[in-house]
């Protein structure tokens, strides 16, 4: 059975919990559309979250790759459309590292866009009755080096043939603080995601607007 790898980041800072890992906990193990989901948490650290990744696709040659990220302050899982080549960090990881205006990919393409179908995976999870969005910017710390990192490693052929990635981004858990979003709506959400993911090879265009 193919399969979809499904990633989250360890806590982070003070926390107890990482919401992303605890979304792709959740689903370890699912059927979608005919494969079945490895779920695989990755270090929030600049020197080891890709290497972690590379060793995971390596593995286990994915079709579809998903890696969530924890994004507080948002109040909608955020679909994310491009990955860009640098890591400027406003705070150190958890390993105390802090690089500061260095590329994820030393000679890399200046960005990546996500090669899974964003926009038929905002409807999927909105039809679910989750908040989505669309967003424009991963940021610059360990979530961005973990896209651009993902699509190049796809673009070089790791994975199964054709495999495509993407990253979304969610809300803190309620007990973390506002704004927030609960566990299982998370995770309805991101299960309707890779519903969208496997059963579109292309993208679905919504109206002018609709992803705002």
């Amino acid at each position: 059975m193919p399969s979809i790898l499904l990633t989250g980041f360890d806590p982070f800072e003070n926390a107890t919990v990482n919401p992303s890992w605890c979304v792709a906990r959740a689903l370890a193990g699912q059927r979608i559309a005919g494969h079945r989901v490895v779920a695989a948490q990755l270090p929030t650290a600049f020197g080891q979250a890709l290497e972690h990744l590379r060793a995971l696709l390596q593995a286990h040659r994915p079709g579809i790759v998903l890696c969530l990220g924890l994004a507080a302050g948002r109040t909608a899982l955020s679909i994310e459309r491009i990955g860009i080549n640098v890591i400027d960090a406003r705070i150190p990881d958890n390993q105390g590292a802090q690089p500061l205006d260095v590329p994820v990919v030393p000679g890399g393409p200046a960005a990546y866009f996500a090669t899974l179908p964003i926009k038929a995976m905002l409807r999927a999870v909105r039809q679910a009755g989750i908040a989505a969005e669309v967003s424009q910017s991963a940021g610059t710390f360990v979530c961005n080096q973990v896209l651009y990192g993902l699509l190049h490693l796809l673009h070089q052929g790791a994975g199964a043939p054709g495999a495509r990635g993407g990253f979304v981004h969610v809300p803190l858990l309620p007990e973390q603080g506002p704004p927030s979003m609960p566990l299982r709506d998370m995770v309805r959400g991101i299960h309707a995601a890779l519903w969208a993911a496997a059963l579109a090879r292309h993208d679905i265009p919504l109206h002018a607007g609709a992803e705002h």
